[in-house]
């Protein structure tokens, strides 16, 4: 994460930012690179250059150096002791973390101390009339010395002047006065010197070519733009003419000259074909500065196109084509086939002689040049030879510039910028291949047109002041120094005995009024000239402010910032400033007055808040004028956005968060690679972060939090690296062609910042399956190139996939095509078997071959077998499929299978010998079916496997049944492996019976049942269980609970039988009684029961319970029953005999037993 930092300072309206600076007060420096102009002390603020007032006007590149550009040491370091003691020191203080990134921050750049040296030379500069004041005239705006114009427009030549009285413009043109109004075609713009030649009517713009000066004048004198060379732009037609083929022979060394016609400014030339085609360039095959295209080494592939020269023309906008060259390359070796197309030494196989280097540009072993003070030095060696040379470049005695060296056209150029004297010598070319090398020596020297050492400057004086202007330069060769005044050489003007010429200065004492006057002065050498202007006013003025009254300025806490009070006078006045009304004078410590007035407070503090009052003093008066100082806190990020690492496709949130005074308005920003963000449906943008939502590639780069205010800024910036797929690998190229191999080379494509960790080679044959690619190998991510093993009678095409953490690339375009010679078969086919389909059939299967094992055309398969252990011949059979069916054979027996692969260049080796089955059948039913039961709680089973089983068994089914009687319960399936012939069943009761049926089972499906029943229980078993239930507590409890009723009801029948006599009831009946009733003598029924008689309505039940089934007979029917009553004298009278008819015709599940009321009656 990097933090950059931009202060600055704008004021709002009836405000003024602080610190202002205009042209009145501070001088403006020029960049030594962008050599654009720029306002730098408008853009300076403590250490860092704002980009409140100057920020917009400079140029990219300035921008980017004052982003860049920190804090000076002093300063910062004072900052950071006041940031320190004001900061909180809490352990929950998250303040410190940016500070202690502050002191660790880059060094600014030397031209940044230069630029604000100029800045504060400017304070202690000379100060401009005002405009209301009488004043000499000054240039402020004019063309260039050398101004080209486009003659399709009209002629523009810049002058403009400011001056009091207004000054007027006249011209002269190649030294001779140029009268304006006698050409109608020329013009001057109104309260301007601009001229404007107009050919809206006419008239040929090369007529007006040459030097012009405009001379701008007033009765305080007269000021002198510099000489405008004009010149018209150029774009000659290229001259026609017939080329003829050029022959060469291969290998040979070759220049295809340009000669562009001369235009004005120089055309921009490149070659192309005459289909348009850009000409490949490479350290082989390049273009020259001098425009010309050269040829290491002439390759028999150069024949494929033609090479026209093309000229650019700027200001025309035009191209202008040459003739094609044509070549004709004489070989011993004609282009045939790709095996010397990607040979690693080309020439050799192509049968090119190889050859030491020799220099085509320039010629011989050593040159000469010379280069302008300020200007690009390049320096050119091309050489030929074969193989084609490498170019180096030294220094003697030196190292090359490392800062502004840097080479071109692939080593062939060496251009070093903005030279300067240090940069003479010589520098020598070294030019080398296997063959030798070659040097060629360049001698350079540095010349210089004249430059500024000391430009003079306008001088205001008082009657009777001193006062002097100094006009210094330097070159090479040292320039001349002329002075002029008023556009007259000083020599041929009146004598002034106030003014004394000593060489490069003017010396002037006790001036009058009289010394008013526009002096000029003119440095020159061979190479070029300057012209300054600078005028000498004598004035008698009071003190004057020249800002408005009572500003306010509001700054930034702990910054340098400037108070300025612009004011003018003559004599020069004396400024003295004064804090909240006191007395002393602010000057020392953390105070500076510069000579222009302007107060510079080093670091602004909270109690640095108040009014200054600035007052000026001459002997002719004073003036004074307020600013009021207002103090903010500065807006700092202390939440910082961090460099990411992020997958494409995820969620990144870059944090920002800020704080600032909160009188002032916070603005949040982000800049992506130093531009504007454009917030898309995939960012959010909040008060404290941004989220880019499904990170993709083109999100990859620099993102800057950008917090303002109306005063100043902070900037933070955090990168943000996209992971992706990499980019497919490129230019796959086969070289070492071997039967069975080939060496494969590509070039990586860009990872997308997650290392390359795999590369898959594929393959594609044209013969078996077309348009399918196979995986062949796969290689690591560090290599390029790897050799790759063949088979034969393959037509192959390759292509590379490159894989990293994220995913696989594309695949590559695919390679040339390279096909292998045939081969017998290597191996046979794999995973063969023989199984049966049918009962009565073997299918014989395989796994065919791939193109890579075929090894030749016709690719076909012996299939050989036999009944295994008979001894009996193979049979065969050829089959160009996968598979053979045998059939008419035996069910299930074993086979011997071979399956032999054969091309047409042969058989493959002797094949392996499998064993197969012919088809399965159902199985007989198990042997020895047997079942056990040990006890009444198990039974156990055990069989044999079938006799036959006719294939392989599967596995075992058993289904066995519950039954009782003729009642079946719910049957039951069991499933045993091939290998199990034992089973345990546990008996849900003791009882019920079981029958089993159990069948084997082969792939067919299930064979024949083997049924048995489980044997019959014994009757010790009945008795036994018999016995068990008499014994239970819960019966004997039942039955003495029956003993005790009985015994009631006998005591109670006892009582009542007492009471009466002996009823017979047999003439209640409707029918007879039978023979076999019993009876008493005296006719009444016998009720005992007998008791031996078993009980002969129970019934056992499948559960393995024994059922009693309850008597119909009940005292209910004989109590409560609505046809049995009691007589008077308490004998029993119901209807019995109508009851038991009515059971008897029921049915016979009546219990026969004899109810405990006729026992009763039968013991009366």
């Amino acid at each position: 994460m990097r933090r950059l930092a931009a202060r600055g300072a704008a004021g709002d309206a009836g405000e003024v930012a602080a610190p202002a600076a205009d042209s009145t007060d501070c001088a403006r420096g020029r960049h030594p690179s962008s050599r654009r102009l720029i306002d730098l002390c408008a853009i300076w603020d403590p250490g860092v250059f704002l980009p409140a007032v100057g920020w917009k006007r400079a140029s990219g590149f300035a921008r980017r150096r004052l982003n860049e550009a920190e804090t000076l040491n002093s300063v910062r370091e004072a900052q950071l002791e006041l940031l320190e003691a004001a900061r909180p020191r809490g352990p929950g203080s998250r303040e410190r973390g940016p500070v202690l990134r502050m002191a660790r921050q880059q060094q600014p750049p030397p031209w940044v101390h230069a630029a604000f040296l100029l800045c504060l030379l400017s304070l202690s500069g000379a100060i401009e009339i005002p405009m209301d004041l009488s004043q000499p005239p000054t240039i402020t705006k004019q063309s260039v010395k050398d101004h080209i114009v486009d003659p399709r427009d009209n002629i523009l030549i810049e002058c403009e002047a400011k001056g009091n009285p207004a000054p007027s413009f006249h011209w002269t043109r190649n030294s001779r006065f140029f009268n304006i109004a006698k050409d109608p075609r020329v013009s001057m713009k109104r309260r301007s010197g601009t001229l404007v030649i107009d050919f809206r009517s006419g008239g040929r713009p090369e007529e007006y070519e040459g030097e012009y000066q405009c001379f701008a004048r007033n009765k305080f004198g007269t000021a002198l733009s510099n000489r405008i060379r004009l010149q018209v732009s150029k774009s000659p037609l290229w001259p026609k003419e017939n080329l003829d083929p050029v022959v060469v022979q291969e290998g040979a060394p070759l220049t295809l000259q340009c000669n562009p016609p001369p235009g004005l400014p120089s055309p921009v030339i490149f070659w192309m074909s005459s289909s348009m085609e850009p000409i490949t360039q490479d350290k082989r095959v390049s273009q020259g500065h001098n425009g010309d295209l050269y040829f290491s080494n002439v390759m028999l592939q150069d024949m494929q196109t033609d090479y026209s020269c093309n000229a650019r023309f700027h200001f025309t906008h035009t191209i202008q084509q040459k003739n094609a060259f044509t070549l004709k390359v004489l070989t011993n070796n004609p282009y045939n086939d790709s095996s010397l197309r990607n040979h690693p030494d080309i020439y050799s196989a192509r049968g090119v002689a190889e050859r030491t280097p020799s220099f085509m540009y320039p010629q011989g072993t050593a040159s000469s040049q010379m280069v302008l003070r300020g200007m690009d030095l390049v320096l050119e060696c091309i050489a030929s030879g074969v193989p084609t040379p490498d170019i180096a470049w030294y220094k003697k005695g030196g190292d090359l510039p490392s800062d502004k060296a840097k080479f071109e056209n692939f080593n062939k150029a060496l251009r070093i910028t903005n030279v300067s004297e240090e940069d003479s010598g010589e520098y020598f070319c070294l030019a080398s291949n296997k063959m030798g090398s070659i040097r060629h020596t360049i001698s350079v020297r540095v010349k210089a047109a004249p430059y500024w050492l000391d430009e003079p400057k306008n001088l205001i004086l008082a009657p009777g002041e001193d006062g002097r202007l100094v006009c210094r330069a330097n070159g090479n060769p040292k320039p001349t120094v002329q002075w002029m005044v008023n556009g007259e050489p000083l020599q041929s003007a009146p004598p002034n005995p106030n003014r004394e010429v000593a060489g490069d200065t003017i010396i002037f004492r006790d001036t009058q009024i009289s010394s008013r006057a526009v002096y000029q002065c003119n440095t020159s050498n061979e190479h070029g000239y300057l012209l300054a202007n600078a005028f000498v006013s004598v004035l008698d003025v009071p003190p004057r402010m020249l800002s408005p009254r009572n500003q306010l300025i509001r700054v930034i806490l702990y910054n340098r910032t400037r108070l300025d009070c612009p004011f003018f006078g003559s004599p020069i006045p004396t400024l003295r400033w004064f804090k909240n009304g006191q007395g002393s004078n602010l000057d020392g410590g953390n105070y500076h007055v510069y000579e222009n007035g302007s107060l510079e407070i080093k670091m602004i503090r909270k109690e640095d808040q108040g009014i200054y009052t600035c007052v000026a003093t001459n002997i002719l008066g004073k003036a004074e004028n307020q600013v009021r100082l207002e103090v903010k806190d500065p807006t700092r990020i202390y939440r910082m956005p961090e460099d990411q690492v992020a997958k494409r496709g995820t969620t990144v949130q870059l944090e920002c968060r800020v704080k600032h005074d909160p009188s002032l308005k916070l603005t949040v920003s982000w800049l992506k690679d130093d531009e504007p963000l454009y917030i898309g449906n995939r960012m959010k943008k909040e008060d404290d972060s941004l989220t880019i939502f499904g990170v993709a590639e083109r999100d990859q780069g620099s993102y800057t939090c950008v917090a303002s205010t109306e005063l100043d800024q902070d900037l933070a910036k955090a990168y943000l690296t996209v992971l992706g797929r990499p980019d497919r690998p490129r230019d796959l190229e086969l070289t070492d062609l071997a039967e069975r191999s080939v060496r494969l080379t590509w070039i990586p494509g860009d990872d997308n910042n997650s290392p390359i960790t795999d590369y898959v080679v594929q393959f594609e044959e044209d013969q078996f399956q077309p348009g399918v690619w196979h995986d062949h190998s796969k290689f690591p991510g560090s290599v390029n190139s790897a050799v790759l093993q063949l088979s034969p009678y393959v037509n192959y095409q390759f292509r590379v996939i490159a894989i990293n953490e994220v995913g696989s690339s594309h695949p590559s375009l695919p390679s040339e095509r390279y096909r292998t010679s045939g081969a017998p078969p290597e191996s046979n086919p794999a995973d063969v078997k023989g199984e049966g389909t049918r009962k009565n059939n073997m299918e014989i299967t395989w796994t065919p071959m791939n193109a890579t094992s075929a090894f030749g055309p016709n690719l076909r398969y012996i299939v050989k077998w036999r009944r295994r252990e008979t001894r009996e011949t193979w049979n065969n059979v050829t089959v160009w499929g996968s598979r053979y069916v045998v059939g008419q054979t035996p069910v299930y027996v074993p086979y011997e299978i071979r399956v032999q692969a054969e091309n047409d260049f042969g058989k493959g080796p002797e094949p392996d010998t499998v064993i197969g089955y012919s088809g399965e059948d159902l199985p007989s039913a198990p042997r020895r079916f047997r079942v056990r039961q040990p006890n009444l709680e198990t039974i156990n089973l055990e069989w044999d496997h079938p006799e036959h089983p006719n294939g392989i068994l599967i596995g075992y089914t058993l289904k066995y049944v519950a039954f009782n009687g003729t009642k079946l319960g719910k049957q039951i399936v069991e499933n045993f492996s091939p290998n199990q012939t034992k089973f345990t069943m546990q008996r849900a009761d003791p009882v019920s019976r079981y029958r089993f049926t159990l069948s084997a089972r082969t792939q067919v499906g299930s064979g024949e049942a083997a049924t048995e029943e489980s044997p019959a229980p014994p009757n010790e078993a009945y008795t036994n269980n018999q016995a068990d239930i008499a014994t239970q507590g819960w019966f004997i409890g039942l039955m003495c609970a029956i003993a005790l009723l009985v015994l009631i009801l006998l005591i109670v029948c006892f009582i009542k039988r007492s009471r009466g006599g002996k009823y017979p009831v047999r003439e209640k009946k409707d029918v007879p009684l039978g023979p076999e009733d019993p009876k008493e003598e005296d006719g009444s029924f016998d009720y005992s029961d007998e008791d031996n008689k078993p009980l002969q309505g129970s019934q056992t039940s499948l559960d393995g319970t024994i059922k009693q089934q309850e008597s119909d007979d009940s005292l209910v029917d004989y109590g409560e029953g609505g046809e049995g009553q009691f007589n008077e004298d308490g004998s029993f009278i119901g209807q019995y005999t109508v009851k038991k008819d009515k059971e008897e015709t029921e049915g016979n599940e009546s219990s026969e037993a004899t109810s405990p009321v006729n026992a009763i009656y039968s013991l009366a």
